[in-house]
């Protein structure tokens, strides 16, 4: 399994706009209709990545844990899914309801919304303030596959903690691992 890590876009970098379908819902959804008042979490995911199946259920704990406070959470799926079948739309709303997503996850067919975020890695995470400007991204945790680490989503939810109350969030942050986004082939 090959580690690819996250390119920590710049700090205080404005989230870019999107709209993108949600397979779940069969309807499409906006990053305006999904900011949270708190602030915004974007996660680049995909079904079969085993970074991503390893902390899948701590994602549902955030969401529940930090949307009742004022946090918006979407997840995007931007593999080529020609080349990774698993990854297909149909198969995204299985895998939210499976690992108990409380929050949208969208399909990013043309790839263009992870080129805007710079996303490299499954899962990669973004949180944006309540003015959708960059405050943290980098890892959820220490855990990865097979380290032995437990799964605790520690340096997010210090980075949460500290947006809702009003603190800095410490620019030294540690980037994401994971699978390599899936790009199309030219």
């Amino acid at each position: 399994m090959v580690q690819t890590p996250s390119t920590m876009l710049p700090l205080g970098t404005r989230a870019p706009a999107f709209e993108l379908p949600d397979p779940a819902a069969g309807l499409r959804r906006s990053l305006s209709s999904l900011r949270g008042g708190s602030g915004t979490v974007v996660m680049f995911i995909c079904n079969h990545c085993p970074y991503v199946i390893h902390v899948k259920a701590e994602l549902a704990r955030l969401a529940q844990d930090y949307q009742p406070r004022g946090f918006g959470f979407v997840a995007i799926s931007s593999n080529d899914v020609e080349h990774y079948p698993q990854d297909a739309p149909a198969l995204m709303r299985d895998f939210a309801a499976a690992a108990g997503f409380s929050f949208p996850y969208l399909y990013d067919e043309t790839q263009d919304v992870a080129r805007a975020y710079q996303a490299a890695c499954t899962p990669d995470f973004f949180v944006f303030d309540a003015d959708l400007q960059l405050v943290y991204r980098g890892q959820l945790d220490d855990s990865r596959p097979g380290n032995g680490k437990p799964v605790t989503g520690h340096a997010m939810r210090a980075a949460f903690d500290a947006l809702l109350a009003g603190q800095a969030i410490a620019a030294d942050q540690q980037p994401s691992v994971g699978c390599n986004i899936k790009w199309k082939r030219a």
